[in-house]
């Protein structure tokens, strides 16, 4: 979700400031984004698509995860002359550090969750127990590197309630930069262009 907002506003910006400098604003240009499809195919079949997600054990789902980050990174790497780019990199670095500690997903308090589902959900689960999608059930003084949990969320008035870490911030600033500043060229002036393209 925090991705998706990122993107939208990115995109909203790179729009509305190719318009003011009078520049065409274009998808930025990136390299083998073939490798970007293909590190999000793990996600989509452990992690995102109920009928399929229940059935795959939780050791192949974190290790589908962890492989799903590291081919983003490589994504990243193969990318990194776009600035936005590495600052997306950051955020997955920060996000698979804390999950590769705390038993390949990402930890999430019992206080925190309790704001997604009902307290009554959050008592019949034991600490360690798999929490929705990608989160893994731990209390606060039993997660290595808490501060980067899934612990942050909307305003109690958000429509859609989800938990974020601090390495999805950056995931979405990045892209967020990304796309604000795409690829934007010029309009060629009238006077320079081929005599035939003006008849």
């Amino acid at each position: 979700m925090i991705l998706l907002i990122g993107l939208l506003a990115g995109l909203l910006v790179g729009l509305v400031l190719g318009y003011w400098r009078k520049q065409t604003w274009k998808v930025p240009s990136l390299r083998h984004t073939w490798l970007a499809i293909v590190a999000f195919v793990p996600q989509l079949f452990a992690i995102y698509i109920p009928g399929i997600r229940t059935r795959i054990p939780s050791e192949w789902a974190s290790v589908s995860l962890i492989i799903s980050l590291g081919l983003l990174l490589v994504f990243c790497w193969l990318n990194r002359k776009n600035w936005g780019m590495m600052v997306l990199a950051a955020g997955l670095v920060l996000n698979l550090s804390v999950i590769l500690l705390n038993g390949g997903f990402m930890p999430i308090s019992p206080e925190t969750a309790s704001r997604l589902v009902p307290e009554e959900v959050i008592s019949t689960l034991e600490s360690g127990s798999r929490f929705g999608w990608k989160d893994i059930l731990l209390l606060p003084e039993e997660t290595r590197l808490a501060f980067l949990a899934d612990h942050y969320l909307p305003p109690a008035g958000f429509p859609h309630q989800v938990a974020f870490s601090l390495g999805d911030i950056f995931i979405a600033t990045g892209a967020f930069v990304m796309m604000a500043l795409g690829s934007r060229h010029s309009p060629v002036p009238s006077n320079l262009l081929p005599e035939e393209t003006l008849c």
